[in-house]
């Protein structure tokens, strides 16, 4: 058996790509099928929304000052 991939014939090589070859397959399906459940309403596209009171930004403060100058 060899523990090295420099020192490795070519069936090991081959046996390596064919494995992550499978993986690799594997976590692509795998994504592909992943999907949003639907949980029976009309809005069940992936999309979030926020309900509730809104935010508006207000003005900006001073963080520190330094010398007259200040950042923010």
């Amino acid at each position: 058996m060899n523990h090295s991939l420099v020192t490795a014939d070519r069936t090991t090589h081959l046996k390596i790509v064919a494995v992550s070859l499978v993986a690799a397959i594997a976590v692509i399906l795998v994504g592909i099928t992943a999907r949003i459940s639907d949980t029976g309403t009309a809005n069940a596209n992936g999309k979030l929304e926020a309900h509730g009171p809104m935010l508006k930004a207000g003005k900006n403060s001073v963080v520190t000052s330094r010398d007259g100058s200040s950042i923010q």
